[in-house]
């Protein structure tokens, strides 16, 4: 006869479970193992923690060398982001929490945002003119704006 214990334990241990890939869309996904992680220590205020804890994740991706499809890859290197380097490398670096698994999922996040941005096909503007009235309407005001000004010259007697 099962006990309530045993269930729970296995419930947890299924929960967590740690992802092998960072799903990007429904086809597409980036293996951690292209993923490297380093956790380094974190700059500015935090008192001596911060001086003795790693916490904050250095997280680099070489997109030439990743597993993503030509595209993303075209676009990614394309993109004029302070984060993606001449070489084509993606480097976060994520210390915005004091959890060395908080700054190690924000900066995993981050890189998944980045990568889902540019696939997304922007729609082509077309370049429009301004119609008849439009035209009609600013030539309108501008002459009530000379005729308002012309009155602030100078009165003569």
């Amino acid at each position: 006869m099962p006990t309530r214990n045993s269930g729970a334990i296995a419930e947890i241990s299924a929960v967590a479970a740690p992802a092998t890939a960072l799903s990007i869309s429904n086809q597409v996904s980036i293996p951690l193992a292209e993923v490297e992680i380093q956790a380094i220590r974190a700059q500015g205020a935090g008192g001596q923690n911060v001086n003795k804890v790693s916490s904050a994740i250095h997280l680099r991706f070489d997109i030439k060398a990743s597993s993503l499809p030509d595209l993303y890859k075209e676009r990614l290197c394309s993109l004029r982001d302070r984060r993606i380097s001449s070489d084509g490398v993606i480097v976060i670096k994520a210390q915005r929490f004091r959890s060395q698994d908080k700054n190690r999922e924000d900066a995993l996040d981050r890189l998944q945002e980045l990568v889902r941005s540019v696939a997304v096909t922007r729609k082509k503007r077309r370049p429009t003119r301004p119609g008849k009235t439009a035209r009609k309407k600013r030539m309108d005001n501008k002459t009530r704006r000379g005729r308002l000004k012309s009155l602030r010259g100078k009165v003569e007697l």
